[in-house]
């Protein structure tokens, strides 16, 4: 079952089989299936009664070279899906609590910025869509047509904790109050020039892109669903495999992991017994995991990768 050649390389690769603690005969889901790096890797472990179910929102990953290749083995299915229908999927599936292990890669995939046309990437020019599943929703585009400039400048401050959100939203507005904004090289250079101040190593539109991307995606909203239909979804022991690659989402698994073992409180010197704390449906493992530092010399990607990691009780 050999894939397409290609330079891709799956962020924390080891680190995501070891901690899936993948058995045989288990049932799997990789629900970011992107170039299909942890699939393959997780279909390799598994026997011949083994499951993996995979799953992508972009269109272009389940009609990929790379889905083609997969689909060839039976014991995989690949089907296009948003993380709030992961539940129903499995539900349909007939396999809701009987999963062994879930993987989450999160954040736009290599396939995605390596595409000018999908407009994730202010260093290609394309146009400014940024959509992950094209046939839904607002380009970035539209969306940046429709906005007002409170909302935008709130928008670009949560999501992208840039803190000169006021003056790129006014240079957006006052932008398009004579022209659309249509390319990503477009957008990118009218960011820059409302900067004021540029950090070292790190482009003006970084925090813009990002933020822009979140909102018209829904990815924190899509990402918490996610998390709280896992422990539906997975059986007892079963491990949920979350990466990571910015702050706010790994702000989120973390509080998700900590509210769901039990710790929705902090009891601090109360004198309440052991007995009568909420024990949660999740038990954290270990540490939140960074990339090795040979990984990252080889994959600048995995640099702000964060990998948590929780099993169902």
């Amino acid at each position: 079952m050999p894939m397409p050649n290609t330079e891709h390389q799956p962020v924390m690769l080891a680190e995501t089989l070891q901690h899936l603690a993948i058995v045989a005969n288990g049932i799997y889901l990789d629900c970011t299936f992107g170039r299909g790096g942890h699939s393959q890797a997780i279909l390799k472990q598994l026997g011949p009664t083994g499951r993996l179910l995979a799953f992508d929102r972009d269109n272009d990953a389940i009609r990929s070279e790379y889905a083609d290749a997969l689909k060839k083995d039976s014991r995989f299915t690949l089907a296009q899906c948003w993380f709030s229908s992961m539940a129903d999927e499995i539900k349909n599936a007939g396999l809701i609590g009987q999963v062994d292990g879930i993987l989450l890669d999160l954040g736009v995939s290599s396939p995605q910025l390596d595409t000018p046309e999908r407009g994730f990437s202010f260093m290609r020019n394309g146009a400014l869509d940024m959509r992950m599943d094209c046939s839904t929703g607002l380009s970035a585009q539209d969306w940046l047509a429709t906005i007002d400039e409170k909302s935008l400048a709130q928008v670009l401050f949560d999501f992208g904790e840039e803190r000169f959100a006021r003056k790129i939203a006014a240079a957006i507005i006052e932008r398009r109050s004579h022209a659309p904004i249509t390319t990503t090289l477009e957008l990118a250079k009218l960011v820059e020039d409302a900067v004021p101040v540029k950090e070292a190593h790190k482009h003006p539109a970084t925090r813009t892109f990002q933020a822009i991307r979140i909102a018209i995606n829904q990815e924190l909203e899509e990402l918490a669903a996610a998390l709280q239909q896992s422990i539906q979804v997975l059986k007892p022991q079963g491990r949920l495999v979350v990466i990571a690659f910015h702050s706010l989402e790994d702000r989120i698994v973390k509080r998700f992991i900590r509210a769901e073992s039990g710790h929705k409180f902090d009891l601090g010197k109360l004198p309440i017994k052991e007995i009568d704390r909420d024990k949660g449906t999740l038990k954290k493992v270990g540490k939140a995991i960074k990339a090795s530092p040979g990984e990252v010399a080889l994959n600048a990607r995995s640099r702000s990768a964060v990998m948590r990691v929780a099993e169902r009780v």
